[in-house]
């Protein structure tokens, strides 16, 4: 008899405080589901009506041993395609189709995928700090963790904190998270001078510009920081001006790290086919799951391009457990942002609730242990959900302020 699909649920849950969203595929034969992560933390209600309303009766009854079929009905069925609405209501079903398909066959994703390249996952985390003291004293913590990979900054992002104008803004200018470029880079790279002072140089660094300069800044930005013998630099184009990568590679030698915003191959194609850049950091729900994500690592091999998958806290561990999978095996591994598991008495600054929660949410979420992120060996991604203890932590509709970043006239910059 044929495992089709009986029902297609969104499960919400924030035991962190970020808004998590799980879609779990129901099949005709008992006990067996699927789980995957459609996480879009800032319009999670948008991406659940999409899944309930929609996808959910264009799938039931259909073959769940057909993944490729079913992700490009999903992809095609509304005739405007890509987005990160879409893109992520159809992650969570392609993610779950392939953890149905790894529980029938038995086996971890990893092996479905050719089986392991290395046996653990070297991670980088994220150190910040209110200056170059405290900032130091949290790399050397990751360090004793065995983390060689830290990606730093202080102070987020060269903004402040979501507040009133400052004084220097024009009368009467909008509440937001004001942006200073200039005072930002002499900061930055006087930051990673006192690093590299302090720490040396046997622990590989990188930085994230997120996109909040402009391109020409950001040229200047990084021949200033090859000095500091960057790992890479993260996002230091914006999506929509994609073209200066080109002028960004014949100008600098530090590699380059792109995509954490990428929805469409368009976005990415010719970055790579043109090895514009060194890593791809593409969001895997973000693009539509596991099977635009394989068809990406292996699409970047043959170009020299390595995978660094973005893995922040606003991505359910079963996101974080696809990208361990593709990461086993893929021979283009680079690193892997994490932000799944820690020791414990670990102290998390950039979560807001307890790392137990999620836990106890997700039971078999990939280890951690002295740098590396081991998937464990259960059929499929390997990860659950207790339904009962994600109730306990609502999500919460509320306006985003992370990302309302304004430059020093006011004006609204891209976050």
């Amino acid at each position: 008899m044929a495992t089709l699909i009986s029902d297609v649920k969104v499960i919400l849950t924030a035991p962190e405080g970020i808004n998590l969203l799980v879609v779990k595929v129901e099949t005709n034969q008992a006990g067996l589901y699927g789980l995957g992560c459609a996480t879009f933390s800032y319009r999670h209600l948008a991406v659940q009506c999409l899944v309930e309303e929609y996808l959910r009766p264009l799938l039931i009854g259909r073959d769940v041993s057909a993944i490729e079929e079913l992700w490009q009905l999903m992809h095609q069925n509304a005739y405007w395609r890509n987005g990160p609405i879409e893109n992520n209501a159809i992650s969570g079903v392609d993610m779950a189709l392939w953890d149905i398909k790894g529980k029938m066959a038995g086996m971890p994703l990893y092996q479905l995928f050719g089986g392991k390249c290395r046996e653990g996952v070297p991670i980088y985390r994220h150190a910040d700090g209110r200056d170059l003291a405290e900032l130091c004293d949290n790399i050397q913590k990751y360090r004793e963790q065995g983390i060689t990979h830290i990606r730093c900054q202080s102070g987020g992002y060269g903004g402040g904190a979501f507040g009133p104008a400052p004084a220097t803004a024009p009368r009467g200018a909008a509440h937001g998270i004001y942006l200073d470029s200039r005072t930002y880079m002499r900061d930055t790279i006087k930051l990673f001078e006192g690093i590299r002072a302090k720490v040396g140089f046997d622990v590989s660094l990188c930085h994230d510009v997120h996109e909040r300069l402009k391109s020409i800044e950001a040229i200047q930005f990084a021949c200033e920081m090859e000095r500091f013998d960057l790992f890479f630099l993260e996002d230091a184009i914006a999506l929509e001006e994609g073209k200066w990568l080109r002028q960004l590679r014949d100008k600098t030698r530090i590699p380059l790290a792109q995509g954490e915003l990428f929805n469409n191959p368009s976005e990415w194609k010719t970055l790579i086919t043109d090895q514009l850049i060194d890593y791809i950091r593409v969001h895997l729900s973000q693009i539509g799951g596991i099977t635009p994500g394989r068809k990406l690592q292996l699409f970047a091999e043959q170009f020299g391009v390595r995978t660094a998958w973005h893995g922040p806290g606003d991505m359910s561990p079963l996101g974080h457990a696809a990208n361990i999978h593709i990461d086993l095996a893929a021979r283009n591994f680079g690193v892997q942002e994490w932000s799944g598991t820690e020791p414990p008495n670990f102290v998390i600054q950039e979560l807001k609730g307890p790392r137990d929660a999620l836990l106890d949410v997700f039971p078999g979420l990939p280890a951690f242990e002295n740098g590396y992120v081991y998937a464990n060996d259960k059929p499929g991604l390997g990860v659950d959900i207790d339904e009962e203890e994600a109730r306990k932590y609502p999500c919460e509709n509320v306006v985003t302020t992370w990302t309302q970043t304004r430059l020093a006239d006011g004006t609204l910059q891209t976050p």
